[in-house]
């Protein structure tokens, strides 16, 4: 426990010299952070061009280790550095009400002495024949009203006038020294809990520590962090990115190292900024999966028990089957291991890239539930071109490694065809996408919680893109995907979007393509022939014709949300893509609703979003 603080511990302290310290391990976290942009972005991509073979792919692996020290390092530099803060804020509050009591006691008359005791002169009360003597007195803390009702009472009995005056100066100091002790009593923890591992390796329990060191901080830095003006409350872009740009570098990095997901999801701000952000974010919680996996594996039941015949009642020599338990536990094991394929699929992109064209931004992450990721191939602050890809039914975090293949394929075609100018493929999976197409993909409701977060993220783009004639930002949906892009754009009368593509929809909300707010001759859709957003499963077509199939499932109606977009009604502009292969009997292949990546509808859809016209 801490000892109570003494006037003279209080009186010589010096908040600047832990501002100090604290200036110094944020510039250590800046030098780390330096180091480790400098090894991923430079270092390791220049290898990955120039050298193959056993002895790159180890050196690629020491080199991210290297990395992962150096982002744990930032890390921990930039809490402690905040917890710095927090506690010189603290005790320099305190202080400055100790400096205040003295400087008003002695201009009052009294003295105050080295052990913080007040001394008083003599004096008299009117009506009194002679002075009375003065004398010294101790203060008591504040608070308590018998205790505060106690000393004015004594004051008004007491013959020395200067007595209340005394007790009075004598008790703010006595505030401000409890004030200094309850401070050093809720800091000591969590300052001593601030330490790493005496090895070089950052473990998952590293990070899980860090996610503990966070927590704790930013509970006992209130008042530090109240001072620093918090985000708008409307979550504007535009008021984002104003707020932003007022913060100090100091209140910034205080505010990412408490705060990091809330950074990381604020539209408007710097996509480095965000990045940062939420890749201490992605290292916290896929640390924080590790483990828990890890402690599921040393539950495994028995795995196998003997087969009981149900005709004979009998156990068949020789035959075993899962227990219940296990087939319980394996169940629970697989739902943890693909909690953190997703983020396995974005680390490994950070892995991967190969220039700074095509290097990977993270400006969205939650791992909970299904998961939730925006993941930028190419940076959309300095972007001539932007397109936005919004994937559809069945998307999560588990599979967004498809769907940045997908964004790796646009943005690469898209600087193809227009090398003069830059391209930035974003995947954003921002929202919970339906997962059942004769279920969820019939409402609405995903796309109507989507529309208002996705409008404010292409208005971030638009905030924080540095391009002097604004950006060309291309909005894309795929399968439900075009439906929440189509409720979005209808919702946003001004949003910046400048081109809208829709592949295999089944209908974007709207019955026009004018309704999107941007000229129709801008608004671009296909759908294969054999896509079976055209005959929905279950597969009809081995007993039912396409139109057969949609009068008994959808009263004949094959587009469920408004006009189909490829439609002449609809007054878009229709690209041509292949019929695409047909799908087998087994319900997960869909080939044809997932070609619109392959060469031919590629190459169109780079054209349109570098601003060409068909």
């Amino acid at each position: 426990m801490t000892e109570p603080m003494d006037y003279a511990t209080l009186k010589a302290f010096k908040p600047t010299e832990f501002e100090g310290a604290a200036d110094g391990y944020r510039a250590l976290g800046n030098a780390a952070q330096a180091a480790k942009s400098h090894i991923e972005n430079t270092v390791a991509t220049g290898m990955r061009k120039s050298l193959s073979g056993e002895s790159a792919k180890a050196s690629q692996k020491q080199l991210q280790a290297l990395a992962k020290n150096f982002h744990y390092t930032l890390t921990e530099c930039h809490v402690i550095s905040t917890a710095l803060n927090g506690f010189a804020y603290d005790f320099a509050a305190a202080k400055r009400k100790l400096e205040a009591a003295v400087e008003d006691a002695r201009a009052d008359g009294c003295t105050v002495t080295e052990n913080g005791s007040v001394s008083y002169p003599a004096g008299r009360k009117p009506g009194a024949e002679k002075d009375t003597e003065g004398g010294t007195v101790t203060g008591t803390p504040g608070g308590n009203a018998t205790s505060d009702a106690l000393d004015r009472q004594a004051a008004n009995i007491h013959p020395n006038p200067h007595y209340g005056k005394a007790i009075g100066y004598a008790d703010r100091i006595a505030d401000a020294l409890k004030e200094a002790t309850d401070a050093d009593t809720k800091w000591e923890p969590k300052i001593r809990a601030l330490k790493a591992d005496d090895d070089l390796t950052v473990s998952d329990r590293d990070w899980t520590d860090v996610t503990a060191d966070t927590g704790g901080v930013r509970e006992a830095a209130d008042a530090y962090l109240d001072a620093i003006k918090p985000p708008p409350k409307n979550d504007w872009p535009q008021d984002n990115a104003n707020w932003w740009k007022g913060l100090t570098d100091e209140q910034r990095e205080a505010y990412i190292s408490m705060h990091p997901a809330s950074i990381g999801a604020l539209d408007g701000l710097p996509s480095d900024v965000r990045d940062d952000a939420n890749r201490t974010v992605l290292a916290e919680q896929r640390a924080a999966k590790q483990i828990e996996y890890d402690a599921w594996l040393k539950k495994e039941p028995e795995h196998y028990k003997p087969y009981i015949s149900p005709v004979t009642g009998r156990e068949v020599k020789g035959a075993m089957v899962p227990t219940d338990e296990w087939k319980e536990w394996e169940e629970k094991r697989k739902k943890l291991e693909n909690g953190y394929k997703g983020m396995d699929a974005i680390q490994s992109r950070f892995n991967s890239f190969t220039s700074e064209s095509n290097r990977p931004y993270l400006l969205g992450f939650d791992g909970d539930n299904m998961g939730r990721a925006i993941v930028s191939i190419g940076n959309p602050d300095t972007a001539d071109n932007v397109v936005t890809y919004v994937p559809g039914t069945f998307a999560k975090l588990e599979s967004i490694g498809g769907d940045m293949d997908r964004a790796v394929a646009l943005q690469a075609e898209a600087e193809r065809q227009d090398a003069a100018h830059s391209t930035a493929s974003i995947v954003w999976l921002g929202y919970d996408a339906p997962q059942g197409i004769m279920t969820d993909a019939t409402e609405t409701k995903w796309a109507d919680n989507a529309k208002e977060p996705l409008g404010n993220f292409i208005q971030g783009l638009e905030e924080s893109n540095h391009r002097p004639n604004g950006v060309n930002q291309t909005l894309m949906g795929h399968s439900y995907g075009s439906l929440v892009v189509g409720e979005t754009m209808e919702m946003h009368i001004d949003l910046p979007v400048d081109n809208a593509i829709m592949v295999g929809s089944p209908g974007v909300g709207v019955d026009h393509a004018k309704d999107l707010n941007i000229p129709p001759d801008h608004v671009f859709a296909a759908t294969a022939q054999n896509d079976l957003i055209n005959v929905a499963p279950p597969f009809a077509k081995d007993y039912l014709s396409p139109k057969a199939y949609w009068d008994t499932f959808f009263d004949g109606d094959a587009i469920v949300h408004g006009t189909d977009p490829t439609s002449e009604d609809f007054g878009g502009q229709v690209f041509e893509v292949p019929d695409g292969k047909l799908p087998g009997t087994d319900w997960e292949m869909m080939p044809a609703h997932s070609q619109y990546w392959d060469e031919k509808p590629l190459g169109t859809m780079g054209k349109i979003v570098t601003g060409g016209r068909l």
